[in-house]
């Protein structure tokens, strides 16, 4: 519902006051009482979905027949391009997000809402009079029994092409009162639905670009450099074997399906796991786990946890070829760490970064280079294992680059064949 290229229509919460000229008389305060509903309490609801229920049914209680009502709002999300929501009388609302596509598109340009959009002005469709074959929605709405169907579009002020819709089963439909009422409180629910958006798009923004704990740091106002506080936490760095050879014939576009099929096998087990990913770094990643409460062993036993359960995606991936048919399988190297960390912001000027700094950060990453040379998937500091109930095997003391002292380096403990079988 973006086309950067388009003259900007005009929002829909600009209104001049001519609106209020059709409300049918004595109408007017209860109008007015739902428009400062929307802009007081409305603007608050934690949920979108109560927003739509509740504007539902003040329209009913001052008599404009409202049985169904839906939206559909464009919005900032790495998986979907929109949010679509339909309240029905005696049956509450429901959610529906449409994935990025040429499904959802040709969906969009089938759609009434593509219609309103395009014209600029709401479409009243009186369903007796209206063929099946309109828009793919018409035969479902007159098997539900409703008679007259609304759809207006809502503009919001950057230029993004929103959407609602109202149903009736009310014999003859809605009034031209219905209507005028309609219109009167439109630009209020407008101004509302875009302020509400905007927050959440920015927390989602946020929270997928530095992640879910970062961004609510970040929102709360920790926004300055240098403030930062320290933390304790398991550290995870984990990296891609051979990237360069791997990704030498591919595409740049293909270079980024290889890493994105990576990450999969790697960031679902971490969040599993409670673990945060601070940074991606170009083929590897940053985690931590942080301590909470009394549980000190907790995060350990996450880290490693998640650790483990990577690599077995990693090999399942490699086996069903998720990373291209005919294609070398692709490894990791996991190092895991516990120690302490500066978290917070560092950068210059007004471009900041939200991320953990410090001594065990660094040995955690030089830990990570030991996977190679020790031909070890996973490998853990001396740290790490003092947390972790269990029997891991000690790789010996090993330098690490910047350090002088040396590390006690382990990997996890080999099941005897026996009880690994078992376990399956």
């Amino acid at each position: 519902m973006r086309d950067a290229d388009a003259p900007r229509p005009m929002p829909t919460a600009l209104a001049d006051g001519s609106e209020a000229e059709d409300v049918p008389f004595g109408a007017l305060q209860p109008c007015v009482g739902i428009r400062d509903w929307l802009l007081g309490e409305g603007a608050r609801l934690p949920k979108a979905d109560d927003l739509l229920a509740g504007l539902a049914e003040r329209l009913n209680a001052i008599g404009v027949p409202i049985d169904r009502a839906s939206t559909a709002i464009d919005t900032l999300h790495s998986e979907y391009s929109g949010v679509g929501r339909v309240w029905t009388r005696g049956a509450g609302s429901t959610v529906r997000l449409f994935p990025h596509g040429e499904v959802s598109a040709k969906a969009y340009q089938a759609s009434p809402f593509y219609a309103v959009h395009e014209s600029g002005e709401w479409l009243s469709l009186d369903l007796a009079k209206t063929a099946d074959d309109a828009y793919a929605i018409i035969p479902e709405l007159k098997a539900a029994g409703y008679t007259h169907y609304l759809i207006a579009p809502l503009i919001f002020t950057n230029g993004t092409k929103n959407g609602i819709t109202f149903a009736t089963r009310a014999e003859g439909g809605f009034r031209d009162d219905d209507i005028a009422i309609l219109r009167f409180v439109m630009p209020a629910l407008a101004a509302v639905m875009e302020m509400r958006l905007l927050n959440k798009q920015l927390d989602t923004v946020l929270r997928i670009y530095v992640g879910d704990e970062p961004h609510r740091a970040i929102l709360s106002g920790d926004i300055r450099r240098g403030q930062v506080r320290r933390i304790r936490s398991a550290i995870l760095f984990a990296d891609m074997r051979d990237y360069t050879r791997l990704s030498a014939d591919r595409t740049p576009e293909g270079a980024v399906d290889l890493l994105n099929a990576f990450f999969d096998c790697l960031v679902p087990p971490i969040e599993r796991e409670g673990g945060e990913v601070l940074k991606y770094l170009g083929d590897g990643l940053l985690a931590i786990f942080r301590e909470t409460g009394d549980d000190l062993g907790g995060a350990a036993k996450s880290a490693l946890t998640a650790a483990e359960a990577a690599l077995a995606a990693l090999t399942e991936a490699n086996a069903v070829g998720r990373f291209g048919e005919g294609e070398p399988a692709v490894d990791a190297g996991i190092a895991l760490h516990h120690g302490e960390a500066a978290y917070g912001n560092v950068g210059s000027g007004t471009r900041l970064d939200f991320t953990v700094i410090g001594r065990d950060v660094n040995l955690a990453s030089r830990l990570a280079r030991l996977n190679r040379t020790l031909q070890e998937p996973l490998l853990m500091s001396k740290p790490f294992v003092d947390f972790l109930w269990g029997d891991p095997e000690y790789l010996g003391s090993h330098a690490l680059d910047g350090f002088e002292e040396r590390m006690m380096v382990y990997r996890p403990g080999r099941r005897p064949a026996a009880k690994a079988a078992a376990a399956e």
